[in-house]
């Protein structure tokens, strides 16, 4: 009898600012941690004291919590800035004060390489959970999640584009599987990097309340209190990211003030992105909106579960959208949902939403107009929702996961790994058989 597949799974990221792939982490560590089948054995990487307090809680029965409190150098890469300090050792200052006269940029990106950490935990499988690939000598799952940054080069700093260019191609390419949550997402990076597309494993996601506490009555009321809500109101939870697109969802609020004599209320959560937040405030200011929207920042799950159960509706202009997680939050809480025709988000909503363009402040601005006026649409959506939401769970995505992984060990599959690993059920959901 084989020993039981042991797999590593790096979670060092940066709970409230990474977004998306936080709420996916942790999800995915909880749902792998309830399956309730398979000898599986996992090992959890973090990076800090806090990442460890942050993802304890939702630790399993089978699963273990490493803290690495600091990469080695070595993990790093000898990188040129790094092999420049060796060399220059006290003239280094120097070195500095004439790099910054005549600009020579020091350093280039380069794939970092395991110093031995990740092997030393005997696992047989490496899932890369963040876009950080690592070279190391074992089967590796990697998430690249999406390349918004080759559709939307203009919001991302050269040297972020450069690092990227070099770390997503080669983990796609040597990686054992890469793992994205959409055909669309699949699709580009197979057109993208010329990535054998049996190796691109689409797995979709699944509603990240499904783990969340049953907000009840006396919390609701307290959450409207303290956060001063006043009902009806739409809510939008994202970073201030600039493909997160706040500044068109601002002005579709000035065109139906102006047009309709509409004060429509807005919630917006999520952290402030220090580089696009001033633009977002000023335009905010120019438009005298400040009395009708709200910035409330990084807010604890259940809280956040709160707001959305009080929303009239949920509102995702996004530009780029791989797989909205508060779409499904909005579903399950039973909140129409208003979004973007952008990327993977048609094969996400199907008919459970309002599309709009999300380049047009003419075509949010009706869309949000419908929800706000049209009742019987609300609840038509409603119960959409609630159906679609239903084609998507997260155990049904650990169960995608751990398939994958026992594929990448060169382990046995059964039927029903055979099945999921076969199928989209985001496009395709009355396909899945039952498990």
């Amino acid at each position: 009898m084989s020993k039981p597949l042991s797999i590593a799974i790096d979670c060092q990221i940066a709970p409230g600012k990474s977004g998306g792939v936080a709420t996916f982490v942790r999800c995915l560590v909880h749902a792998l941690g309830q399956l309730p089948d398979g000898d599986e054995r996992y090992t959890l990487i973090v990076r800090d004291g806090n990442q460890l307090e942050w993802l304890e809680p939702f630790v399993g029965r089978n699963q273990r919590l490493v803290v690495r409190a600091k990469p080695s150098a070595g993990e790093a890469g000898p990188t040129f800035a790094s092999r420049l300090k060796r060399t220059l050792g006290p003239l280094l200052p120097a070195a500095k004060r004439v790099q910054q006269v005549i600009n020579i940029e020091r350093q280039w990106p380069e794939v970092p390489l395991s110093d031995g950490f990740y092997e030393s935990l005997g696992c047989d499988v490496l899932h890369i959970t963040t876009q950080n690939f690592v070279v190391a000598s074992m089967p590796t799952v990697y998430n690249p999640h999406d390349l918004q940054h080759l559709h939307y080069p203009q919001f991302w700093p050269p040297e972020v584009i450069a690092w990227r260019e070099t770390i997503y191609p080669t983990g796609c390419r040597l990686a054992k599987t890469v793992v994205v949550g959409s055909q669309w997402i699949k699709d580009d990076v197979v057109r993208q990097y010329r990535v054998d597309p049996d190796k691109v494993q689409v797995i979709p996601e699944g509603p990240p309340v499904d783990f969340y506490a049953e907000p009840q009555a006396d919390f609701l009321a307290s959450v409207a209190r303290k956060h001063e809500l006043e009902q009806p109101f739409l809510l939008y939870p994202a970073v201030t990211w600039p493909h997160k697109n706040h500044v068109r969802l601002i002005e579709a609020l000035a065109h139906l003030r102006d047009r309709y004599g509409m004060s429509v209320r807005l919630v917006c959560t999520g952290a402030r992105w220090d580089a696009f937040w001033p633009s977002v405030q000023a335009r905010l200011d120019e438009l005298e909106l400040k009395d009708q929207v709200r910035f409330l920042g990084f807010l604890p799950e259940d809280e956040l579960r709160a707001i959305m159960r009080l929303s009239r509706a949920l509102v995702m202009p996004s530009l780029y959208e791989a797989c909205s997680l508060p779409v499904f939050e909005a579903w399950l809480e039973g909140v129409p949902v208003a979004c973007s025709n952008a990327v993977a988000l048609p094969d996400q909503v199907m008919d459970a939403g309002v599309m709009f363009d999300p380049n047009s402040v003419e075509s949010i601005a009706e869309a949000v107009r419908s929800l706000l006026l049209d009742d019987a649409l609300c609840e038509k959506l409603k119960a959409l929702g609630e159906r679609r939401a239903t084609d998507f769970s997260w155990q049904r995505t650990a169960e995608g996961y751990r398939a994958a992984y026992r594929r990448a060990a060169g382990r046995p599959l059964g039927a029903r790994d055979l099945d999921l690993l076969a199928r989209d059920w985001m496009r395709h959901p009355d396909r899945l058989q039952p498990a």
